[in-house]
């Protein structure tokens, strides 16, 4: 009877530890798995990654050529207000701008009619220390005029409109 309990225990114990390596098997093979998956995942975060860091390199220089030709990144022309002590001249410029729009009716700096109400300047860039590009609609028509100013030591602008157009709407 001792003899069969021996051979029991036995055969019990090797089916344990084939249960065990069997187990120790798949589990090895399902990490094998997930790491190779998640190896896969993390190479195409990084090809994205690179290409998102190229996008916006690429955007920092679109944006740097976009402020080219503004005031605020033109150092010669900002010393021309320099005497005036003013914290931003831009800013102030496009404001006395936007004060032709107080006028009633059509601003007097854009040379048409409001067909669907007022002709109002919208949008301002300057550009230096002499040049403007505006915007302007009456809600449905558009167009842009390029002005010419003048600072005044007095803090006054004069305003000369220079050249002009009114997009057409088909």
């Amino acid at each position: 009877m001792k003899k069969y309990l021996y051979l029991y225990l036995f055969i019990f114990a090797a089916l344990i530890a084939l249960y065990q390596f069997v187990s120790a098997n798949k589990m090895i093979d399902a990490t094998n798995t997930r790491f190779a998956q998640l190896q896969e995942k993390i190479e195409k975060l990084e090809t994205e990654n690179t290409k998102l860091e190229d996008s916006i390199q690429q955007a920092t220089i679109n944006q740097l050529d976009l402020k080219y030709f503004l005031l605020e990144n033109n150092d010669d022309a900002l010393t021309n207000f320099d005497h005036l002590k003013l914290e931003n001249p831009a800013r102030y410029i496009e404001d006395k701008l936007i004060e032709t729009n107080e006028s009633k009716g059509d601003n007097p700096l854009v040379p048409y009619a409001g067909m669907e109400g007022n002709f109002k300047i919208n949008k301002i860039k300057v550009l230096n220390h002499k040049w403007i590009i505006a915007d302007f609609s009456d809600g449905k028509y558009w167009g842009e005029l390029l002005i010419k100013y003048d600072l005044k030591d007095n803090l006054g602008v004069d305003f000369t409109m220079m050249d002009h157009l009114l997009y057409r709407r088909d």
